[in-house]
């Protein structure tokens, strides 16, 4: 090994199984030999310290062992070989082994917290307390004692795999709960997608107004850059917004002309019923579904029911809803009215803009491509969406 100031790789590549020595004997346990090939970086600034610090580390089997006497270089090091260990001596010209600590201090703080073990001969309780504030790992007194720091070194790499099998256990699990938890939510959002058609088939012949409104309400969600996982979850809980209809009369829900004022009164009945059927879900599709159900037919001018909430204060998802639903129901026919054309349609959406609906929302509903929401057109009035 050259004498000059540089930093040295030894490989020594013991035959057969590395030795230990424990008590000054060779101790050859199997047990004692699964960290030989840990990455081991040792800085001192005495040649001869690391000369005979490499040796001892080659007999005991390590086989990737360096050793700089240049703490400058100890970042620059770490990054190259990505040590499993730091021996590192505290008391040296220059930068001593407090700046070192100090300059690798994301890597002995961070999340792979490298394990650093202190040579010292100083036993002042000061440094010490510095070190470890440092995050220093372990001491090691000099003269070094051969068998304590392999001892010690072995300790350090033992703790610091069971950290790593700690760490890739606890990934693995919440992977495996992430996976769980996405096939059940899918389960979950595939029963709220056949609810929605089984409330639906009360409501509408064809039973697929639910899933029109949820089509479009996804669309007019990502128009207003909401992120794609919301406007997933507003696709599959916008087609539960009627699910309160459940509780409506069919001579109510199906009556052909205009309803009495009771019968409007009942009718209303449906977002409150919505509102308990899905209230206090567990999942974040059924939250949003009851938000929807409860306050679709809220207002932005604050004429809307049950709460007569206004503007910002009705949940964004039920703004979205509400134009959807609306434009949804004059475009189609219903057993109380005709269908409507679209451009007349899309007419009275601006008209409402600011009073029924939210100016944002209608903005964005305004720039989709709505040659793919054309329906077949009718005629009707506006009155007629009591029943909606």
């Amino acid at each position: 090994m050259s004498t000059s100031s540089r930093d040295v790789w030894f490989d020594p590549k013991p035959a057969g199984r590395a030795l230990t020595l424990v008590d000054g004997e060779i101790d050859d346990s199997p047990d004692l030999h699964s960290f030989t090939a840990a990455r081991i970086i040792v800085v001192d600034d005495d040649e001869p310290t690391l000369r005979v610090m490499a040796r001892m580390l080659a007999r005991a089997g390590y086989r990737r062992v360096t050793t700089t006497n240049r703490p400058e270089n100890v970042d620059a090091l770490c990054d190259r070989l990505r040590p499993d260990l730091l021996v590192l001596d505290l008391h040296m010209p220059h930068l001593d082994g407090f700046g070192v600590l100090e300059a690798i201090r994301r890597r002995v703080r961070g999340p792979d917290r490298l394990p650093v073990i202190v040579l010292t001969g100083d036993d002042a309780t000061e440094s010490r307390r510095r070190a470890l504030g440092l995050g220093a790992r372990d001491f090691v007194n000099k003269p070094i004692d051969a068998v304590e720091l392999l001892l010690r070194i072995r300790n350090q790499l033992e703790a610091r795999d069971m950290q790593r099998q700690l760490e890739e256990n606890s990934a693995m699990l919440d992977l495996r709960v992430a996976e769980r938890t996405e096939r059940l939510e899918r389960a979950h959002l595939d029963m709220l997608e056949r609810l929605a058609l089984t409330a639906e088939c009360r409501d509408d012949d064809t039973s697929e107004h639910a899933q029109r409104v949820g089509r479009s309400a996804a669309l007019i969600a990502a128009e207003l850059r909401l992120d794609e996982r919301t406007c997933e979850l507003i696709r599959v809980a916008a087609p539960l917004h009627d699910i309160g209809k459940v509780a409506i009369p069919d001579a109510i829900l199906h009556k052909p002309g205009p309803l009495t004022q009771d019968e409007y009164e009942l009718m209303k009945t449906h977002v409150t019923v919505g509102g308990r059927l899905l209230g206090g879900g567990k999942t974040p599709a059924l939250r949003m579904a009851g938000q929807i159900a409860l306050c679709h037919h809220e207002r932005w001018d604050g004429t809307g029911y049950p709460f007569g909430m206004s503007g910002e204060d009705i949940p964004l998802v039920a703004r979205v809803v509400a134009l959807a639903d609306v434009f949804d129901v004059l475009t189609h026919e219903r057993p109380y009215k005709e269908a409507w054309p679209v451009d007349k349609s899309l007419d009275e959406v601006r008209r409402e803009r600011g009073k029924h609906f939210d100016p944002d929302v209608v903005d964005a509903f305004m720039r989709l491509d709505h040659p793919v929401l054309r329906f077949p057109t009718g005629s009707s009035t506006i009155a007629s969406l009591a029943h909606s």
